[in-house]
């Protein structure tokens, strides 16, 4: 039987465990419901993969990022560990093949969405599952209270039914002391068990500027601070901007946003990753799930909707222990921005049933259908087909899937896949009468194996185009014609963004609304607005104690390393030292008047910075002031 450390090592290569990520997998072991708190880059996979793969039979892990479940599948499958993901804009083939192989067959971690769950097909073949335990990653979504909150969270208690002895482990990385309680209370935990890692980062030094020149002030920070870097702005077409204002001063830079096509957005996440590429300029969309531990800044050129936003993609900077910096710039305008940004983000009951009439028209979906079914949406043609703003379309959309009723995937991707359906001497037979469909036959087995039978696989047409030396256009050809004739399942590669319909289509009209929810988040929304521009507004308060205390973590102890507390250095040196140099300045300038440079040269260059800090106060006391020649004299002299 291996142990923990066994499993880390031998799977992942790393040779010891991050502070608490043991004591998390023993508790799991142990057979207890798990909390665990752990920040940004602090292991959270880590703490269910391992014990899951010390137990007998699969672990459910429930996400409702789709992008996170796909990059988790994928690291596992590249280390050899049994894994497999259902999400939205899956057939229904796919989902009951890969349901059977969780029942029957060698898999190890099954990812679903919460959506997923009260779904007849997943219930049914959950009951002959062999379950080890359930993992609910972002338990945050559970919580009204919490930033992202998510319907579909407050069922997932109901699997407790079906699998009464299967324990559970709840992951966030962001949770105040309320929604913990939360998150401990809807899951149905058998105690408080918590598990939480400092919110402290004693390697990452918090900043605010406050500048009207944003860019100006970026261009400064990148050029003073080397090294890999994330920018984060709000708008897709702000990260091109930002990105070439960039490339033009000479830092190398790229962009990234949610609507770039997959293997674009690969591309320049694989060139920045391996530092081909010094600075990614990103919307929110970027950054999760991905382990960089290099990164020297993160700069947040726009405020986030909220201080768990923000403390997130912060702490995307300095993993590896090293220094590192998280900054905030910002000017007045972005704070009324973002209020109204939150007020905008709930539009009216009557908008949003329009809204989902129009998508029922749109879609020709009949009352009573479409229960999780998928289609490829373009918000800008639905917006036009109906003569909506686009920005109010999106909002409703976010709000509907707030509801439940809707799931709205900006970024989807799904690649080409095949199954055979044939068996291997109905297949052989088909090859031979069908000699002009036999070389890409062939190349399939060559390049895929035998899975082809058993599994939908990932397939790639410009690699069976090339080793058929053919066009990709020919390849298409052939593999709709397999599928025609039944021979394959083939589903050609898939981009566009998607709606899925979570619940069966309801007359608009009755479409119901809890008004008092929609108002509670909405107050509660904005109340974390309040508390983000509190902070970075706040000029005196140590950056690391407003975070923690934010998360219920109340410390006395300050960073040191803040733009707050370093201030507050400067000052208290400059306090040490304001007499004595008072005295001096006052000396100079009894004699003549002087620009600051001469008077600092004459004082003392050496302590320079001291110096301005006293000059400064005292021309705040108007003890002196600068004549119209731009020299200091003193105050009515």
């Amino acid at each position: 039987m291996s142990t923990p450390l066994e499993i880390l090592k031998s799977v992942w290569g790393y040779q010891q465990f991050r502070p608490l990520q043991e004591e998390i997998i023993t508790s799991i072991l142990s057979g207890k419901d798990t909390l665990a708190l752990l920040p940004t880059g602090g292991g959270k996979s880590i703490c269910f993969q391992v014990p899951a793969l010390l137990e007998e039979g699969l672990c459910i892990v429930i996400s409702p990022l789709i992008a996170l479940m796909k990059d988790q599948v994928e690291q596992l499958r590249q280390r050899n560990v049994q894994a497999v993901a259902i999400y939205s804009g899956m057939n229904s083939k796919q989902i009951d093949i890969l349901l059977d192989n969780c029942v029957h067959g060698p898999v190890k971690f099954l990812y679903v969405s919460p959506e997923r769950l009260k779904t007849s097909i997943f219930q049914e073949r959950l009951l002959k599952m062999s379950v080890s335990f359930v993992a609910v990653d972002e338990a945050h979504c559970i919580s009204q209270w919490g930033y992202d909150f998510r319907p579909a969270y407050l069922e997932i208690a109901e699997l407790r039914k079906l699998i009464p002895d299967v324990k559970f482990i709840a992951l966030t990385a962001s949770a105040t002391g309320k929604v913990q309680e939360d998150i401990i209370e809807k899951l149905n935990f058998g105690g408080h068990n918590v598990f939480k890692n400092s919110f402290v980062r004693e390697n990452l030094s918090y900043s605010v500027f406050k500048e009207e020149d944003k860019e100006r002030k970026l261009l400064e920070i990148l050029k003073s601070v080397g090294g890999s870097a994330i920018v984060y702005v709000r708008s897709r077409k702000r990260t091109k901007e930002i990105a070439t204002l960039l490339q033009k001063k000479g830092i190398s830079s790229d962009y990234y946003h949610a609507g770039l096509p997959q293997r674009e957005r690969i591309t320049k996440q694989d060139n920045w990753i391996h530092d081909r590429t010094r600075v990614i300029v990103a919307t929110n969309a970027f950054g999760m799930g991905i382990d960089k531990p290099n990164v020297r800044v993160v700069c947040h050129l726009e405020i986030p909707n909220n201080i768990e936003s923000y403390y997130q993609e912060a702490g995307r900077a300095g993993r590896d222990q090293k220094n590192a910096f998280a900054v905030q710039i910002y000017h007045e305008k972005d704070i009324e921005d973002l209020k109204r940004l939150v007020e905008q983000s709930y539009p009216s009951l009557d908008f949003l049933r329009k809204i989902y009439q129009s998508m029922a028209n749109y879609y020709k979906i009949a009352i009573g259908s479409s229960l999780m079914a998928s289609y490829d949406f373009s918000l800008q043609e639905f917006s036009d087909n109906y003569g909506y703003e686009p920005i109010a379309v999106y909002h409703a959309l976010k709000k509907l899937e707030m509801e439940g009723y809707i799931q709205f995937n900006e970024s989807f991707y799904n690649p080409s896949k095949a199954l055979f359906n044939f068996n291997h001497q109905q297949l052989y037979e088909f090859q031979i009468s069908h000699a002009a469909l036999d070389p890409l036959i062939k190349a399939l087995l060559r390049i895929y194996g035998g899975e082809l039978y058993t599994n939908y696989c990932k397939i790639s047409e410009p690699q069976i185009a090339s080793f058929l030396a053919v066009s990709v256009a020919e390849v298409k050809k052939k593999l709709n014609q397999l599928h025609q004739l039944g021979v394959i399942s083939y589903e050609e590669q898939k981009e566009t963004p998607q709606i899925t319909f979570l619940t069966s289509r309801v007359d608009a009209s009755n479409l119901p609304f809890n008004k008092e929810k929609l108002d509670f988040r909405r107050k509660n929304d904005l109340k974390k607005v309040e508390a983000i521009i509190s902070y970075v507004r706040s000029d005196r308060r140590c950056r690391m104690q407003l975070l923690s205390e934010y998360f219920g973590e109340v410390s006395d102890r300050r960073c040191g390393i803040c733009d707050n507390c370093l201030n507050l250095k400067k000052n208290d040196r400059a306090s040490f030292y304001y007499e004595s140099f008072r005295k001096e300045i006052l000396d100079e300038l009894l004699i003549e008047t002087l620009n600051i440079e001469v008077l600092i040269e004459r004082i003392g260059a050496s302590k320079k910075e001291i110096l301005i800090q006293v000059i400064e106060r005292m021309l705040d006391l108007d003890e002196i002031m600068y004549n119209d020649e731009g020299r200091l004299i003193i105050k009515g002299m």
